[in-house]
């Protein structure tokens, strides 16, 4: 492996200049599907499979590789472990705000970018460090811990209950589009006071922003319109949800503010927790080691999650830091204004604190998976108890559940960022639903609410806030028509 720091230095440059000399591995058979001298971290290539890239960088590169991402802009990916840590770690030398990125400064990077959505700054605790971020991430972090956690895992199985009410009796399903791919936006929508009527045009809109492509620019206007008018009627009538309590914080958020992290803990929140939930359904129903553990008393559901983490983050490249100086990381020259990505799955395999990648790692949370240092994840362990909760409640209601196919059938969608599963088809013996009792929609106030959330399940979706009037059209319509009787 070339340790001349030159030779990788991920800038724009003509092909001449950036190309590896002949020492360098890089010209092996990757070289074929790279542009201007930088392998490319998009593309069919690169998303038919990304572990295998992942590899293949760290044995060309070590823990710092130069790879192209949509468009060919430049950057760092960040495979090492160590590295990572230090890079999430230390703001004073890599930070979040995009505003010093020399390709953005440059004017290089199109107005229109497909990597605005996920890499450009906002006004929000992301994509700032020092006395700002911690102003913006207190109201974030206070604002979390309001609710009631037991009355949320309460509601959280409750719609876990109404969801496989919706399968329990056809004897198949796809657990990644009928499941997984619903439940943790039917909890955002909550969190954050909306209605559930945008349920279906927010998992979509949230997938389109994480795909990398022309969709992600008009899925983000779609989000940002909807957030905005929410938190114009959450001065007028405040509810016990997110919006209301960023907007009434003492750090004083205007709403451009509140917006952007209502924005953020949907988006990020609905992704990664159903991607983990699919992820940990496959490892459940496919690997005899937990399939076995789970009957048998032997590994829990959190177990078995934090496996999951470790094996397959939901967000597999995390963006992005920025250079404030010139510097270095692992032999590799950074100059100030470089942007750097932290492969979190990566990061997860690297051979320096996991020799034996098939060695079982549940219960230990050392993984980078929420990433770590000041912008660790702080929903994590909302995330959490959406997986476990939708997991433990689908294994006791549907005790003999099986995949309908061979696990090698199984396919994958990838993006630069995540990886996700197209479908996960089962089958199991039809069951009938559980007799449940009607649930009101009718408002209640914010102090109805919170008692709510501390008694049952019933109560907390009885006692919503008003929600905020839904869009004129909305995607499966019919199906999110069918749980009004029990919002």
């Amino acid at each position: 492996m070339s340790t001349d720091q030159t030779e990788v230095v991920p800038r724009r440059t003509t092909p001449p200049e950036v190309s590896p000399p002949p020492s360098c591995p890089a010209h092996g058979s990757y070289a074929e599907v790279a542009k201007e001298g930088l392998p490319r971290l998009y593309g069919p290539v690169a998303e038919a499979d990304p572990e295998g890239i992942y590899n293949h960088l760290r044995e060309q590169y070590g823990s710092v590789a130069p790879v192209a991402l949509n468009g060919d802009v430049p950057a760092w990916l960040v495979l090492g472990y160590r590295e990572a840590m230090d890079v999430a770690r230390t703001p004073t030398r890599f930070t979040r705000d995009a505003r010093l990125w020399t390709d953005l400064l440059q004017g290089l990077l199109p107005s229109d970018s497909p990597l605005i959505p996920m890499v450009g700054w906002r006004p929000d605790a992301v994509s700032q460090d020092g006395p700002e971020h911690r102003r913006l991430r207190s109201a974030l972090n206070d604002s979390i811990n309001r609710f009631d956690r037991l009355g949320m895992r309460r509601f959280i199985r409750h719609y876990s209950e109404q969801l496989i009410d919706g399968f329990a009796g056809d004897g198949q399903a796809d657990l990644a589009a009928q499941y997984a791919g619903y439940l943790p936006m039917m909890v955002m929508t909550r969190m954050v006071g909306l209605s559930e009527e945008y349920g279906p045009r927010l998992v979509q809109a949230s997938s389109d922003m994480v795909s990398g492509t022309e969709r992600a620019l008009t899925a983000n206007q779609f989000v940002g319109d909807t957030l905005t008018e929410l938190v114009r009627e959450r001065h007028h009538a405040p509810g016990y949800d997110l919006a209301s309590w960023l907007i009434e914080h003492e750090a004083a958020l205007n709403d451009d503010e509140v917006m952007n992290h209502l924005r953020l803990v949907m988006i990020a929140a609905n992704e990664t927790t159903t991607t983990l939930i699919a992820n940990t359904l496959r490892m459940v129903l496919t690997d005899p080691r937990f399939r076995a553990s789970l009957t048998g008393g032997l590994m829990t559901v959190p177990d078995a999650v934090e496996q999951v983490l470790w094996d397959e983050p939901p967000l597999q490249v995390c963006p992005a830091r920025f250079a404030t100086e010139d510097t270095e990381l692992a032999d590799r020259r950074i100059r100030a204004g470089d942007i750097l990505l932290l492969g979190l799955a990566a990061g997860n395999t690297d051979p320096y604190i996991r020799p034996d990648p098939a060695k079982p790692m549940e219960g230990n949370r050392a993984h980078l998976a929420f990433s770590r240092g000041p912008h660790e994840c702080p929903g994590q362990d909302i995330g959490r108890a959406i997986t476990e909760i939708a997991v433990d409640t689908l294994l006791a209601r549907l005790p003999d559940i099986r995949l309908a196919v061979p696990e090698e059938e199984l396919s994958y969608t990838s993006s630069t960022w995540a990886r996700h599963l197209d479908a996960l088809p089962v089958r199991y013996a039809p069951t009938e639903n559980q007799p449940r009792r009607p649930i009101s929609s009718a408002a209640a106030t914010a102090a109805a609410v919170s008692e709510a959330l501390a008694s049952s399940e019933e109560a907390v979706a009885a006692a919503a806030p008003a929600p905020v009037p839904p869009p004129a059209h909305s995607r499966m319509r019919a199906f999110w028509q069918r749980l009004k009787a029990w919002w």
